[in-house]
């Protein structure tokens, strides 16, 4: 017995010693809802313990109360573990302690790229939500993060949730299929090969309650501008639609025209999403007769290999009553259109929609869909008049919230095979290469008028 006994204390210290052991995260300085959001689900090869830095603060505080929902919740409850530091010191307490190998960011924009090249200078992963720079001038500090991440074989990686999205993905499947599709158009900037067009609300609820934003998330310096902000998803799935696993060099890039314009809030409307009476002194800049203008919406065209693309940002202030965030996208091919719309007759769910032009073979398409079923179970053919609409049943419509997890797993695999595939990290460039000028050229426009 003390034989067996021992056999198995040798094998447990060997497991906890193994190097596939947990990933021991790091959350800094969360802000955002989507911090959180990535610990909506477990993962067995993260540390159910997770360490918190960041100032004692409402966004903490935010943070903090919606892991402990989750971890509350009656379906499928988390079981984290936040230990949390939250002192004025916390960035230098955060590099002196290394309490992980991976950090997650999450929140205020304003520091994100610093923080970003902080970590990777100090050894540590780096797991950030979108936008990983909104500052023109900061682009260069994001080259050398993913420069010294390659000299010290390190994941630098941005959550790119939207490709997780399922009407987007058949939509990427069927556009990879010539006997359906055709060839991607080269198009033009009326008439664009590829079009991304997404508007967003600033109240909403989130896990079921209402959304409370900080009030920062109205300051274009901090959150960045909607050519920066939402468009760095929307720029990603051009990419990856039209040239997927294929790396998109800034030399196959061309800024054609651009555009921004701001979302007016009442004091009203900035009290109910933000629980605030008063804006604070550094939104004074962009108020007008107590009306907050927020410019968090822009419009870019550009050529990509050659062919022209769209990506269009819109917030609003709420959605009508039964609707919520919608999201728009065609891929015009030689011999059909990919659509994706999101609108009334759709009873605002994502539908997708293939409309053909020349050539078109219906067989090819019935054909491409029963072979698609095999991987998306469920998916069905659907004949309206002069187009088809592809029936996606309600288990792959798993929402955006489900695709943090999704994403955080693609993460997971990268950091078991220490390794980020090369397109991805030369995407990840060109796509914030394309943002950050789409705003300078923006803005320099706006400063002639």
């Amino acid at each position: 017995m003390k034989k067996y006994s021992f056999v198995f204390l040798i094998l447990l210290w060997s497991a906890c010693s193994s190097p596939e052991k947990r990933i021991q995260w790091i959350t800094l300085d969360p802000g955002h809802f989507h911090a959180a959001l990535v610990q909506k689900t477990m993962y067995p090869e993260i540390n159910p313990e997770v360490h918190v830095y960041g100032t004692s603060s409402a966004d903490l505080d935010l943070h903090l109360n919606r892991i402990e929902a989750y971890n509350q919740r009656d379906e499928n409850p988390t079981s984290w573990k936040s230990v949390v530091y939250d002192k004025e010191d916390f960035y230098e307490r955060f590099k002196k302690e290394a309490k992980g190998s991976v950090v997650m960011l999450s929140g205020n924009n304003k520091k994100k790229t610093e923080y970003i090249l902080n970590a990777i200078e100090n050894g540590f992963h780096v797991y950030a939500d979108k936008p990983m720079v909104i500052h023109p001038e900061e682009y260069k500090a994001l080259e050398k993060a993913f420069l010294i991440a390659q000299e010290k074989n390190l994941l630098l990686y941005d959550i790119m949730t939207e490709r997780s999205e399922i009407t987007t993905v058949l939509q990427k499947e069927l556009s990879q299929m010539k006997t359906v599709f055709g060839t991607l158009v080269e198009g033009n900037e009326n008439a664009p090969a590829i079009v991304k067009s997404s508007v967003h609300h600033y109240a909403k609820e989130v896990s079921g309650k209402p959304l409370i934003r900080p009030a920062w998330f109205f300051d274009t310096t901090q959150q960045g501008e909607g050519l920066v902000d939402v468009s760095a998803h929307l720029v990603d799935l051009t990419f990856w639609e039209c040239f997927p696993n294929q790396p998109i060099e800034k030399e196959d890039l061309k800024l054609v025209s651009v555009q921004r314009w701001p979302t007016k809030l009442s004091p009203n409307d900035f009290k109910q999403v933000t629980g605030l009476s008063e804006y604070p002194d550094y939104l004074s800049p962009y108020i007008e007769e107590d009306t907050l203008r927020v410019y968090a919406n822009g419009a870019m065209n550009y050529t990509l290999k050659g062919h022209h693309a769209k990506v269009e940002v819109l917030w609003n202030f709420e959605a009508p009553t039964g609707t919520g965030d919608t999201h728009y996208s065609i891929m015009r091919g030689s011999k059909a259109n990919l659509e994706i719309v999101q609108g009334a007759f759709e009873n605002y769910v994502p539908t997708l929609y293939v409309n053909p032009t020349d050539s078109f073979d219906e067989y090819a398409l019935s054909d491409a869909i029963e072979a698609l079923s095999k991987t998306y179970a469920g998916i069905t053919l659907e004949k309206l008049d002069s187009r088809w609409r592809i029936h996606i049943p309600e288990s792959l419509r798993e929402g955006h919230e489900a695709h943090f997890a999704q994403v955080t797993r693609r993460f997971i695999q990268f950091y078991k095979d220490q390794k980020i595939p090369d397109w991805e990290i030369t995407n990840m460039l060109s796509k914030y290469y394309l943002t950050t000028n789409a705003l300078k050229l923006a803005q320099s426009n706006a400063a002639k008028k």
